[in-house]
């Protein structure tokens, strides 16, 4: 499939004023005159400024052309960096061919093991940005970071109040498991957690999350697919969302989430969504916070190991007695970067002959050896 007929190019006006060599302008090619050969690359971003999701109108200002500034004048960190710049995805005649289109692109693009990097839009897109693996028929773990949980279900919401509901219920299900981070509970119905909850899927207040949040590294590793809505961040560092609050992840903390979902092997798409030209400050402080996310998740991409080869010379695995059953847990420590992992055994695994990894901490290990069974081997029996 011929994608230039789906893009526009980006303005050079954008980047063309930028001379510096280590510049991201001079390293990621960039669909101008021509579209770029996405072949071989291992990222591929562009933007999609489709808004109908919240009930705007698409393309009113370019919200990621405003990423772009600021993005393209940051410098390049380490890899080999073989990184394309799509330009902007075209809107289709109306939001589900918008969604199509978004899927579409995702699969071609992953099937070429080039994972897509999307600059939305409002957070719905996701809907799109999950159906592309259905199409690679390929179960799913989503890591949604947002202040709200977009369940709605009523029929005049809104679609990017209720994308997650409509990902919940979608046919076929291809979603494994599904993880949200930096929850607001004052803007959060408890119901909303408790059907969470029911279906053995993971909901963390920014609380719980500054209490260690090293600790959400295991978690944020489970995940295929990130969807970020900028929202999520507190208005201070980032007013450029429609829905910013005064509470939430400070830019740091945001872009600490990108590093360790960028050294997720397993991630295989994101999408940044939410920003909005119209709400950010004259000095477009919000698109310079996104620009920064996006440059610490390319950066922990070029950190991945490729670690995940249990049997190999590079874990060392540690068997626990337990005084309950299980009667032993094993767990593997990579020599190359300290992860951890935690082997599960599920009822009438000789039958389907699997056992699963689920990634840890140390902290897991520590409360498998003082005889208790973490919670993360808990949840993972009930998800298999």
């Amino acid at each position: 499939m011929d994608l230039t007929l789906f893009f526009s190019p980006v303005d050079e006006g954008l980047y063309s004023g930028i001379t510096s060599s280590s510049s991201l302008a001079k390293n990621i090619r960039v669909f101008g005159e021509k579209m770029p050969d996405f072949k071989g690359a291992h990222i591929a971003i562009f933007g999609f400024n489709e808004t109908r999701g919240a009930g705007h109108h698409p393309g009113h200002l370019s919200g990621p052309d405003e990423v772009r500034k600021k993005l393209y004048q940051l410098k390049r960190g380490s890899g080999a960096y073989r990184i394309v710049d799509l330009g902007n995805l075209n809107a289709g005649i109306d939001l589900e061919e918008s969604y199509v289109r978004l899927s579409e692109v995702c699969r071609i693009l992953m099937e070429q093991n080039v994972l897509p990097l999307i600059i939305g839009g409002t957070q719905d897109l996701d809907y799109g940005q999950y159906w592309a693996y259905e199409r690679l028929e390929k179960m799913v773990s989503i890591l949604n970071v947002d202040a709200f949980l977009d369940l709605d279900d009523k029929h005049t919401s809104t679609a990017d109040r209720k994308h997650i509901h409509k990902i919940l219920l979608h046919e076929p299900n291809y979603l494994h498991s599904y993880i949200h981070l930096a929850y607001q509970s004052y803007l959060i119905d408890p119901a909303s957690i408790a059907i969470l909850e029911k279906l053995y899927f993971e909901a963390f207040r920014i609380g719980q999350m500054r209490h260690n949040f090293t600790e959400m590294e295991p978690t944020i590793r489970q995940a295929d697919m990130l969807t970020f809505d900028l929202a999520s961040i507190k208005s201070a560092d980032a007013p450029g969302s429609e829905h910013a609050q005064p509470f939430g992840l400070t830019g740091e903390e945001a872009c600490q989430i990108c590093w360790y979902a960028g050294l997720n092997e397993k991630l295989s798409s994101a999408g940044f969504y939410g920003y909005s030209a119209d709400f950010d400050d004259e000095h477009r402080k919000t698109a310079s916070v996104t620009a920064t996310m996006i440059w610490y998740f390319i950066e922990g991409f070029y950190q991945r190991k490729h670690e995940l080869n249990f049997r190999s010379n590079d874990f060392i695995k540690y068997v626990v007695a337990m005084p309950q059953e299980p009667e032993t847990l094993t767990f593997y420590k990579s020599k190359l970067t300290e992860k951890w992992w935690m082997e599960i055994v599920p009822p009438h695994a000789q039958q389907y002959g699997r056992n699963s990894m689920v990634p840890c901490s140390y902290n897991d290990y520590q409360q498998a050896t003082s005889g208790e069974l973490p919670e993360r081997y808990l949840t993972a029996i009930a998800k298999l």
